[in-house]
């Protein structure tokens, strides 16, 4: 397990740059940005090979998991304007 999330640290910074560079090129839909995400984590996992002893399926898993830690990350240091809903209290 140790070695899947090691894994998904290394490439998360790879499926970032690489998704940042998909979305200025193409014309991508907000809703589909997690699962191209998810989509490149899986594919950068799988060629990673010559990398790494791991199993294949433990490198799709770790892709995966690189692939949605990069949408968080992006999500998370994207800057955003407006306020939350407040809750009206009665």
């Amino acid at each position: 397990m140790t070695q899947v999330l090691l894994f998904a640290t290394v490439i998360s910074p790879f499926v970032a740059g690489l998704l940042e560079v998909i979305k200025r090129l193409a014309a991508l839909p907000k809703n589909f940005i997690p699962l191209t995400a998810v989509v490149l984590g899986v594919a950068l996992g799988a060629v990673a090979y010559p990398f790494t002893e791991m199993d294949l399926a433990l490198r799709l898993w770790s892709g995966a998991g690189a692939g949605l830690s990069a949408t968080g990350l992006f999500e998370l240091l994207q800057k955003r304007q407006g306020h939350t809903k407040r809750i009206k209290e009665d």
